[in-house]
């Protein structure tokens, strides 16, 4: 499981409140035919919807999936993190189970329902689908125009997106069967949960490998496919096997018996260049690399392929030797960026976990902002590791988060709060970004979970101005030597707290936890999370928020003077319109928002049923403009959970 953020906010409220009261007692988007949405770039050219009338939005229509999880979810990761799709005159969701319905888009009445009798895994999630028109089809032919959708099962179906049935000349009765490159622990090992990609006609599949389960873990790899029979076409390994790739070179000789490197994110397709952009992750495990020294590219990569032979066009490592659980999270953001002397290039934008901003030509892979290798601190690794001396950092652009963490950063509500964690600060080993794991604990700032995460950003072509979301809260990552480690039989995915991995074949267990002081709050200064806006030619920050209140989860009510805006770490994604909006759920509070796209003020709010850590998406329907948010929360925040699809629409 890749972790995707720190814990949730709930299981320190009630410190919070207490803690705010001290003082006072005491002294995206959906694909739309007709260029109504860029998918890859999280942006709608409709302006219907804009910053004069945002105000006047309400609730269209609400539709239940019936998928709503327990109050308590154990052993399992739920999250409802959909991005919805408009196609063929249909809103298609993706729920947890991965049971595709298509609503009206009007009215968010059912027209079918695709069940994929997908197997229950350990993490239930859908993060999209893919859509291909087959335009060697004549006009009515049944899945002529066609839905992709991964499984947990790790199978790739093809389905009618006019009727919901499967297209039977796909595979076998619509479906392909993938088979991991070695059988799995346990069920849900592998999955492929993100969306497939579509290059012309090929589809490309990647795939989720459990993290730090055992070091030869299943290859990341990536499967390719004939988009009208399902024929295999190509494999990708992201760890090369073949001593003839000149990736090898970076692998120390005779390493072997790793997996991993997998493409747990979303992709990014460019058609006219007949390329597939794949954000790669680090391989097994994700903090003790000893039996693999070396950069080890093609993880924690960007990797550009031809979509018709698989061959490797360019590549470029973000992060070498990845012993952090850095991984590249997020889809790539193809813009025509703007340049000096005129003119535009075909751009790459790659948002990382460390919250460090990577532009690249994305036909020829050069880097468009200076990228220099900075050393890093290796001083504190354990026995038997070898981390990289330097990192790739681009110079002269903002960052997500903050790059390290000291004891002068210690943060509390109260000066009792902010003393009790100096002093754990100063129990652990702590320092700039890049600071390796340690026995001790190391605390890492950006996060494990980022920083930006699988949502990414979205950019607006007209102001050049990218949004994205960013976790603020430190982790602390400690390896524990195997024979002192204390393991449970089950790959338990608790919320809050420290998780614990076995991490088979390794000397070291990991074990990672949120940075809170022994009262329960954060360490670190708010916000907890925020939004930032970035001008992609000027490299300059045009604005950051806070993103999410702590106020509806205070078991008191608090002094209305109070500033409760601090930021609720979250998932998800944004949506950016022409009409100068960002609409984003993402936040603990149970609540959409509307910020200006130039000032990121806060022009509408509306109260969700859970939380919406899904990817907003827009539309015309009926002459009207519609926003849509999924919202059925994230367990391991410890959210709000439901099983809601919200639209709204301006009032009459």
């Amino acid at each position: 499981m890749k972790l995707s953020g720190s814990p949730s906010l709930l299981g320190f409220c009630r410190t919070v409140a207490l803690a705010l009261l001290f003082p006072v007692i005491c002294a995206y988007a959906a694909p739309q035919d007709g260029e109504q949405y860029q998918d890859d770039t999280k942006y709608s050219p409709l302006t219907q919807i804009n910053a004069s009338n945002v105000g006047k939005l309400e609730m269209a229509w609400t539709y239940h999936t019936g998928e709503v999880p327990p109050a308590k979810v154990k052993d399992a990761l739920i999250a409802f993190e959909d991005q919805p799709s408009l196609i063929d005159g249909s809103l298609v969701v993706c729920t947890t189970s991965r049971r595709l319905i298509a609503l009206d888009p009007q009215t968010g009445k059912p027209r079918w329902v695709f069940d994929p009798k997908d197997r229950k895994v350990g993490v239930q999630k859908c993060r999209g689908i893919a859509h291909w028109v087959d335009s060697k089809a004549p006009a009515g032919t049944p899945c002529k125009s066609r839905i992709f959708l991964g499984t947990a099962g790790y199978r790739l179906l093809a389905i009618d997106a006019g009727t919901g049935l499967a297209c039977a000349g796909f595979g076998k009765d619509g479906e392909v069967e993938m088979q991991p490159s070695e059988p799995e622990l346990f069920p849900g090992e592998v999955v492929a949960g993100s969306k497939p990609a579509v290059v012309n006609d090929v589809v490309v599949v990647g795939s989720a490998v459990a993290d730090n389960q055992r070091v030869d873990a299943p290859s990341g790899q990536v499967l390719a496919f004939d988009a009208r029979t399902g024929k295999a076409l190509w494999s990708f390994d992201p760890l090369p096997r073949d001593p003839a790739d000149p990736a090898m070179k970076t692998w120390a000789a005779g390493t072997t018996g790793y997996g991993g490197g997998n493409i747990w994110a979303n992709m990014a397709v460019d058609e006219a260049l007949d390329l597939v952009y794949l954000p790669t992750t680090s391989p097994s495990g994700d903090f003790f690399g000893g039996g693999r020294a070396g950069d080890n590219r093609y993880s924690s990569s960007v990797v550009a392929l031809k979509g018709a032979t698989g061959q490797v066009a360019w590549s470029f490592q973000l992060i070498h030797h990845n012993i952090f659980d850095y991984d590249t999270p997020t889809e790539p953001l193809l813009i025509d960026l703007p340049q000096p002397g005129g003119g535009t290039v075909p751009a790459l934008v790659q948002n990382n976990k460390t919250g460090l901003i990577f532009l690249f030509n994305r036909a020829t892979g050069e880097p468009l902002v200076p990228v220099v290798e900075r050393p890093v601190p290796t001083q504190i690794a354990v026995s038997g590791e070898k981390p990289s001396p330097t990192q790739p950092i681009p110079l002269g652009m903002p960052t997500l988060a903050p790059q390290g963490f000291s004891p002068d950063s210690a943060w509390g509500f109260t000066a009792i709060d902010r003393w009790l964690c100096r002093r754990k600060i100063e129990q652990h080993n702590y320092g700039a970004a890049f600071s390796p794991p340690s026995i001790e604990g190391t605390i890492f700032s950006p996060s494990v979970g980022g920083g930006p995460n699988w949502g990414g950003g979205a950019y607006d072509p007209g102001s050049h101005i990218m949004v994205v979301p960013s976790n603020r809260v430190p982790t602390i990552v400690s390896l524990i030597p195997r024979a002192e480690a204390k393991l449970k039989k089950s790959q338990s995915i608790e919320a809050g707290g420290p998780m614990v991995f076995p991490n088979t074949g390794s000397p070291y267990v990991p074990k990672i936890e949120p940075l809170l002081s022994p009262l329960g709050a954060p360490c670190s200064a708010p916000p907890w999370a925020a939004l930032t806006a970035v001008d992609l030619v000027t490299h300059k920050i045009v604005w950051e928020v806070p993103l999410g209140s702590i106020k509806k989860m205070m078991p008191i009510t608090p002094p209305s003077s109070m500033d409760l805006e601090l930021g609720t770490p979250g998932a998800g994604g944004p949506l950016v319109t022409a009409g100068g909006l960002v609409f984003i759920g993402y936040t603990l509070d149970d609540t959409v928002r509307a910020f200006d796209l130039h000032t990121g003020k806060v022009l509408w709010s509306a109260d969700l049923p859970a939380a919406g850590v899904g990817v907003p998406v827009t539309y015309e329907a009926g002459g009207e403009q519609y926003i849509v948010v999924p919202a059925g929360g994230h367990s391991m925040y410890q959210s709000t959970m439901g099983d809601a699809v919200v639209a709204y629409k301006l009032k009459h």
